[in-house]
């Protein structure tokens, strides 16, 4: 019995799916939507940049590392999927899930008007994932509105695990404090400890709420004053959610079973979230032309693929000589 050679098998994940165009760009990252070819189901190719590292040759950023590790063992409704990993050259791609907007998107399209039902199935949702999280050891550590990804079907998915770690122990030392976007990192990391918990993923992850909030020595301003329009049980779910003392936090079980969302009004369901328009119209559009390409290029030939990767290796000595000279 024979096995596919490592390159081989490469080369079966590529011919999977049909690149597209450059959706984004990060530090580390390029980000491509493409559509798997055998289903026309729509995805985000994550191509990993190599970097330089301490001893002068080149590798893959840690926070990949990270990233693959952590979503390789979380599987949640709202936790974005990891479908497949596969290596070009030297390059690592991560094949996803796509969603077509984010937390903070929705929050700032000014043409949006948001209903308390539809904040309650956001908390929710975060919490759910955010807790599988947590059940599974993991810290986040970059909770944050864009980092919050929306689908088209309303389902919201936690993302962007380049900052996430184990938290198997307790006692664990040496943990590095500079974590989560500024504007929503929790107050005991701004003391540089040397350990931390669950507790600053709920702090940044439901800061947003509470950006306006003025922090002073003994008190600080009751969050009534803030939303005056929230009921009696929000405002102690995000009194215990923001606590100062992060052992006195409340942690995303005991959240998920506060009577916040047990009572009305009960949280909209996902699909009848409010969506930004250009988010409807991209829907519609996409998915006629995945109906489209998946006909004319179900399962592209591995040939095909093999003698693509050799006209831009040839291309890329081509362009070496006439730099050279």
């Amino acid at each position: 019995m024979s096995f596919p050679q490592p390159e081989e098998e490469e080369l079966q994940i590529e011919s999977k799916y049909i690149k597209e165009k450059k959706i984004g760009e990060g530090t580390y990252a390029k980000v491509y939507r493409g559509i798997e070819s055998a289903t026309g189901r729509t995805v985000a190719i994550k191509k990993i940049k190599l970097v330089q590292t301490e001893i002068g040759s080149q590798g893959i950023e840690l926070s990949a590392v990270r990233e693959v590790k952590c979503l390789r063992e979380l599987r949640h409704p709202n936790v974005i999927e990891l479908i497949d990993i596969y290596s070009h050259k030297s390059n690592l791609k991560l094949v996803l899930e796509y969603l077509d907007s984010d937390l903070e998107m929705i929050i700032k399209d000014k043409s949006i008007l948001f209903q308390a039902p539809d904040i309650k199935s956001w908390m929710l949702m975060t919490l759910r994932g955010l807790d599988h999280c947590h059940r599974n050891w993991i810290l986040h550590r970059d909770m944050k509105p864009n980092n919050l990804l929306v689908g088209k079907d309303g389902q919201l998915k936690i993302a962007d695990f380049g900052l996430s770690r184990d938290y198997g122990d307790p006692h664990a030392k040496n943990m590095s404090p500079q974590v989560v976007t500024r504007w929503y990192r929790a107050p005991e990391l701004f003391f540089i400890p040397s350990q931390y918990g669950f507790a600053v993923d709920i702090w940044s992850g439901f800061s947003e709420l509470a950006r306006d909030m003025k922090f002073q020595k003994y008190s600080r301003t009751p969050l009534q004053v803030h939303f005056k329009a929230a009921g009696s049980d929000a405002i102690d779910l995000l009194e215990k959610m923001l606590a100062y003392d992060p052992n006195k936090r409340i942690n995303t079980r005991e959240a998920l079973l506060h009577s916040y969302f047990r009572k009305h009004p009960r949280p909209t369901p996902p699909e009848n979230l409010p969506k930004q328009q250009k988010i409807l119209e991209n829907a519609i559009q996409q998915n006629q032309l995945n109906s489209k390409q998946s006909k004319q290029s179900r399962g592209e030939p591995m040939e095909h693929i093999r003698n693509k990767r050799k006209a831009q290796e040839i291309s890329n000595k081509s362009d070496k000589k006439v730099h050279l000279t």
